[in-house]
């Protein structure tokens, strides 16, 4: 009997296929509009390896850090409080080394994102980053400035967070390390 791999499919105007694996486990593909079910598919099998692997490593870190508690909304407003007063400074510190303006920042508590850019230039900043070292704070600042530059994930894009932030790779990689468990606790 074939183990099958479920998935949601959401469609929109991308030109790029792109696999995301939530928290829950749950996998969702990306898609172009016009993009045939057979590529798709295709796509998803090419994956599937990669996609199990991503799901087991989503298991194991629920097993490792079950007791991790849930913030109160105390909690998490004085996380808000101390990002509203930390984050700002460190936007206005790195806008200028990226080489851009930016708009309204607003600090959020969200459970998906831990930072995103508007194509006007405002910056929304979770604020369980509060909860992570000062230099992976900076590394997501300097990636939403960086969507200032370029509106997408390119190697131009890249290029210009390793320009201004060299040490991105390893606060990326705590965040992929790290980051599960703190949105658990939201």
């Amino acid at each position: 009997m074939e183990n099958t791999l479920h998935y949601t499919l959401v469609r929109s105007a991308r030109k790029t296929l792109a696999i995301q694996i939530r928290q829950d486990g749950s996998v969702i593909v990306r898609a172009p509009l016009r993009m045939s079910e057979d590529r798709i598919l295709q796509f998803v099998r090419e994956k599937e390896g990669w996609i199990r692997a991503h799901q087991e490593r989503v298991g194991q870190q629920k097993q490792e850090s079950p007791g991790a508690e849930k913030l109160t909304a105390a909690q998490i407003q004085e996380l808000a409080d101390k990002a509203c007063r930390y984050i700002p400074e460190r936007v206005r510190y790195y806008a200028p080394l990226v080489g851009v303006t930016y708009g309204r920042i607003t600090i959020r508590n969200q459970k998906t994102r831990w930072g995103s850019c508007s194509s006007k230039g405002n910056l929304n900043f979770n604020c369980l980053l509060m909860l992570a070292p000062p230099e992976v704070i900076d590394s997501v600042v300097v990636h939403e400035l960086c969507h200032r530059k370029e509106m997408n994930h390119s190697k131009q894009f890249y290029a210009h967070v390793y320009r201004v932030f060299p040490r991105y790779e390893s606060c990326h990689k705590w965040l992929k390390e790290n980051g599960a468990a703190l949105m658990r606790r939201m």
